[in-house]
């Protein structure tokens, strides 16, 4: 096993080498002078950058104090985002290339002008029959030389046109992708938007018909979305003025003694019911226990692979499955045994890919996150691909599934094609 992580992450290094060399070479190694301050500053961010990366992933698991965190964060996920969309726009690039080179070629010059020429032989006729001329007196005039072509315009050397569609292109491929990640980064921090869907449930009694939970994941608090991210995604509940509120793991991606005050705010949250918590893999990362008794403090109840009883119907929550590698795992027999199965039922669980254990648990509805949608395009299809469900309502024999696309962003704090979400799941009676 081992060995097997070794090739992988020997794999991954090597995949990104080859991508930063092909992003330098289109760039810089194309477009600027060798030794010149472009070509020698492009290389050194071709350097520090990916360093930063680096150290951003990996400063937070080895305990790095966190103000290092914090600035390793910023520039080190927006690096990994922007390599990203910078090395899909040189891909479409290469395919522009061979296009602008040929109509640059194609341009039709421009029409030879007659001019005379100032050096060479017929500059010394001129001036030879000018002297004639000047001793004779002047009475014969001296006939002129014909006049020398000289072209002053045509077309561009091959050379300056290839120098000329790497610039236009590289300042395209960066234009583009730097739209696409301060776009994405703004749809992170301008907060959640608010998504409402009608879920029915054959069990579910008239009297809890209309019953509304709102639904927020992946919140994802860390040295880059802090307190005032918690803030906005509270309001966004909040707005809601939902009957019961769920948080489905991933909240913080660090301990309670650097992430404490960012999850304060939390203890503003508001619904008729109450508010309730399940644990996501990165709470394992973080400390788990830890940021269980802490949400506590903060008002929100954990429910520890066990139930409660609500007007209509059961609601369950068992701990996310990274929680096996500590004996935390998901334990749907404590969850969900011996209870009354002609009541409906929901289960809060992080991950999706526990559905199959829920059908078989007589689950209604299953609530999940952990997959954020895939987070930046073309991820989404990497998630639909790794989860039975990456967005949305799907049923799976008598279970349905609802997974939202989370809060906030783990890694750069950008969404592409993946926009941030709390959502409003309406629990609708079919009894008449």
């Amino acid at each position: 096993m081992v060995v097997l992580y070794v090739l992988i992450a020997l794999a991954v290094v090597g995949l990104l080498t080859g991508v930063h060399w092909y992003v330098w070479r289109r760039l810089v190694g194309d477009t600027t002078a060798r030794g010149g301050w472009a070509r020698r500053t492009g290389t050194a961010a071709a350097f520090v950058l990916p360093l930063m990366s680096v150290g951003a992933v990996i400063s937070g698991r080895a305990g790095a104090p966190f103000p290092l965190q914090r600035v390793l964060a910023w520039p080190g996920y927006l690096w990994l985002a922007l390599l990203l969309y910078l090395t899909l726009a040189l891909l479409v690039g290469e395919a522009v290339r061979p296009l602008l080179g040929a109509w640059l070629g194609r341009r039709k010059p421009a029409e030879p002008a007659d001019v005379r020429s100032t050096e060479g032989p017929a500059a010394a006729a001129d001036e030879a029959a000018a002297g004639r001329t000047a001793d004779a007196g002047s009475a014969a005039t001296a006939v002129a030389p014909a006049p020398v072509a000289v072209r002053t315009d045509g077309p561009a050397p091959a050379a300056s046109r290839r120098l000329f569609v790497a610039r236009a292109v590289a300042v395209g491929a960066t234009a583009v992708a730097a739209g696409t990640v301060g776009y994405g980064t703004y749809t992170v921090l301008r907060g959640p938007r608010v998504k409402r869907i009608t879920v029915p449930l054959a069990k579910l009694p008239r009297r809890a018909h209309g019953f509304r939970i709102a639904v927020v994941s992946d919140i994802h608090l860390g040295p880059i979305l802090g307190r005032a991210h918690t803030q906005r995604v509270v309001e966004a509940v909040n707005r809601t003025n939902p009957d019961l509120i769920a948080v489905v793991g991933d909240l913080v991606d660090g301990s309670v003694a650097d992430l404490g005050p960012a999850a304060e705010p939390l203890r503003a949250l508001r619904a008729r019911h109450g508010s309730y918590f399940v644990t996501g893999n990165h709470e394992y990362y973080s400390g788990a226990d830890a940021w269980v008794d802490h949400v506590r403090e903060l008002g929100l109840r954990p429910l520890e692979n066990e139930r409660t009883e609500l007007p209509g119907f059961d609601l369950a929550g068992v701990n996310d499955v990274a929680g096996e590698s500590e004996g935390q795992g998901p334990d749907f027999g404590k969850a969900l045994g011996g209870r009354d199965r002609s009541r409906a039922s929901v289960l809060l669980a992080h991950q999706p890919v526990v559905i199959h254990d829920a059908v078989k648990a007589g689950v209604d509805l299953q609530l999940s996150g952990h997959t954020h949608g895939g987070q930046l395009w073309p991820g989404t299809y990497v998630a639909e691909l790794a989860n039975p469900t990456a967005a949305g309502l799907e049923r799976y024999g008598d279970t349905q599934l609802y997974v939202t696309r989370g809060a906030g962003a783990w890694g750069p704090p950008v969404r592409v094609g993946a926009p941030p979400d709390v959502t409003v799941v309406e629990l609708a009676s079919t009894r008449t």
